[in-house]
C-alpha cells in the first residue's frame, strides 16, 4: 500500500518547468555540436556533442538568461554544417574555451558560429536540418 501510495502522489504532483536548450539533428547524419554563450560577463564555449540522427540533446539544462546562443556543427569528419558569422573558438576534443578573441593565439581553433535568437525566451529548441536555417 505504502509504494503504491507513494507512486500515485509522485505522479500526482507538480512538476516543476525545465528552462533549456535543446538542439534537435533532424538530419540523416551525426552531427559534433559546439555551444557560445555570455557567462559570466565574457563569452564562452563549450563542445563536443554527439547528436545521432532524428535526436535531441539539451545542451544547456538551466534557464537562459542569454537573448543570444551560439551554435556550431560538424559531420563526423569535422566538416562544417552549420556555421555562422560569429568567431568562437573550438577544440579538437571535448572542451570548455573562455573568451573568442585570438583563438588560434592561444592554441585553440577559430570557427563560426551560427547566432539563435531566442527572444528572450527562457526554454528554446533549435531544429538542425539538412538545408540552411
Amino acid at each position: 500500500m505504502f509504494a503504491l501510495r507513494t507512486l500515485l502522489s509522485l505522479l500526482c504532483a507538480p512538476s516543476l518547468a525545465r528552462a533549456e536548450f535543446t538542439v534537435c539533428n533532424q538530419t540523416l547524419d551525426v552531427v559534433n555540436l559546439a555551444v557560445g554563450q555570455e557567462v559570466e560577463a565574457a563569452f564562452q564555449t563549450d563542445g563536443w556533442w554527439t547528436i545521432g540522427a532524428n535526436q535531441c540533446v539539451n545542451v544547456i539544462r538551466e534557464e537562459l538568461t542569454n537573448r543570444f546562443i551560439y551554435i556550431y556543427a560538424t559531420d563526423v569528419f569535422g566538416n562544417a554544417i552549420l556555421s555562422g558569422s560569429t568567431d568562437m573558438c573550438v577544440e579538437r576534443k571535448r572542451f570548455t574555451v573562455r573568451g573568442i578573441d585570438e583563438c588560434w593565439q592561444r592554441g585553440h581553433i577559430a570557427a563560426r558560429f551560427y547566432e539563435v535568437d531566442t527572444l528572450e525566451q527562457s526554454r528554446w529548441t533549435f531544429f538542425l536540418t539538412g538545408s540552411s536555417p
